[in-house]
């Protein structure tokens, strides 16, 4: 602690020992006479009343030291709060959790299966038909996969923001559904903890699909031949219900898993599998610290096995890039959104919450800025422990730039790559 620190405390301490002094005076000959209070009764008022200014007097130290000595008190705070990590002890510990050895993960080949909706074929094959049915849209126009095109778009739509029956515009990006079986909260809010609630949304979603009630929807698919066969064998009886419809949608998007990538084959032990530039990458991802908010197989802290907090302050950080990309529009200030995955980041543009960035370069630049403050030079702090602390802050070259697009290129499914290729995308439409 700095001497200065130590006399903001030093003088705190003798106000609320004086204090505590003429309190107790006041207690035993003022209050408790007039009260008629017994010797007990007034170390009780005592007491109580001791208790409320000591709170008052700590919030008061804390309010003089933070007013006095800013960048002591708040600085380790606010490296972490825009990580929406836990704040640390002091200047050592944060220089410990940015010098951590970063554990790569490759996607598992499963995805976990919930005790209360266990996988099975009839059932995946029950939510694959789900997933395609227009007839759970108002005017029969859209299904699942009209928004989530699992090979040309990689499990999105290729949109800025999403476009619903009757051509009704939402106000954020199409999210993949490849991997989604890995995320802890879906929607890009956080507001569904399981792909189960998630189905749910949006068919009864007025700007998407639009069925006013899980009834109309039940009503719908009752008066389709085969689904009553369907649904029995998933569920060991012909019943239908919306209920069983999430579950069904759940199953099949469990099943969606793309752990085929150069980076997944390197993880493994396929050495050759990444470029010089795309190792680079791999290297100042971790460097860099991106790996805070993007961390665990699925490269997002709100997915299975990724650690740090599920949803970040975005834009943490002031920056032009705020105004240039109407990065406020949607939550009309900073507004805290879920990690998104990085997994086939590289095929799911255009990027961000509003769809706002059409070059992957630009989210890379954006990131750099708003979540890790890379916008100024060299930056120093002497930590409680008399230590200098300092980061680079300086903005990252375009050379750093193109490393790091190159290994979130290799985040990219195999299979879904050559899938979004000009001639791949025609034979699928010449197919159809």
């Amino acid at each position: 602690m700095s001497s200065g620190m130590f006399d903001v405390f030093c003088v705190g301490i003798s106000a609320s020992v004086l204090a505590g002094l003429i309190l107790v005076l006041l207690v035993f000959l003022e209050l408790g006479p007039f009260a008629g209070l017994a010797v007990e009764g007034k170390w009780l008022l005592g007491g109580t009343l001791g208790v409320g200014v000591l709170a008052f007097a700590i919030k008061m130290l804390i309010a003089a030291a933070i007013i006095q000595y800013p960048d002591t008190m708040t600085r380790p705070w606010l490296q972490f709060s825009a990580l929406g990590l836990a704040p640390p002890q002091g200047g050592d510990a944060f220089a410990a959790a940015v010098s951590r050895r970063y554990v790569w993960q490759a996607l598992p080949l499963q995805a976990p299966q919930p005790a209360a909706n266990p996988g099975s074929p009839a059932k995946v094959a029950l939510g694959r038909r789900l997933f395609n049915e227009t007839q759970l849209s108002a005017d029969g126009t859209q299904s699942c996969a009209t928004c989530h095109a699992l090979t040309r778009k990689a499990g999105g739509d290729g949109r800025v923001i999403a476009v619903g029956i009757r051509g009704q515009q939402g106000s954020r990006n199409t999210p993949t559904v490849w991997n989604a079986a890995f995320q802890q909260q879906l929607f890009w809010d956080g507001r569904a903890a399981s792909l189960e609630e998630q189905a749910k949304g949006p068919i009864l979603n007025p700007l998407e699909m639009g069925l006013p009630t899980a009834a109309a929807a039940e009503a719908r698919i009752r008066q389709l031949p085969g689904y009553a066969g369907g649904f029995a064998a998933a569920f060991g009886d012909a019943g239908i219900s919306f209920e069983r419809m999430a579950l069904a949608l759940a199953a099949y998007e469990r099943t969606l898993i793309t752990a085929d990538s150069p980076y997944d084959r390197y993880v493994r032990g396929e050495r050759q599998a990444l470029d010089a530039a795309q190792r680079r990458g791999m290297t100042l991802f971790d460097t860099l610290n991106c790996v805070l908010c993007h961390n665990g197989p699925n490269f997002s802290a709100a997915g299975l096995g990724g650690s740090g907090g599920p949803r970040r302050l975005f834009p943490a950080n002031p920056s032009v890039y705020e105004q240039r990309y109407r990065l406020f529009d949607d939550a009309g200030q900073r507004g805290t959104w879920r990690v998104p995955s990085l997994r086939n980041v590289a095929l799911t543009g255009p990027w961000l919450h509003n769809g706002s960035i059409d070059r992957l370069e630009e989210v890379v630049r954006i990131m750099a800025t708003a979540q890790l403050g890379r916008s100024g030079g060299l930056q120093s702090w002497l930590g409680d422990d008399a230590t200098l602390y300092s980061e680079d802050r300086s903005p990252l070259t375009d050379r750093q730039v193109a490393d790091l697009v190159a290994f979130l290129q290799a985040l990219s499914s195999d299979a879904l790559r050559v899938a979004a290729t000009p001639r791949a995308a025609a034979l699928q439409k010449g197919a159809s």
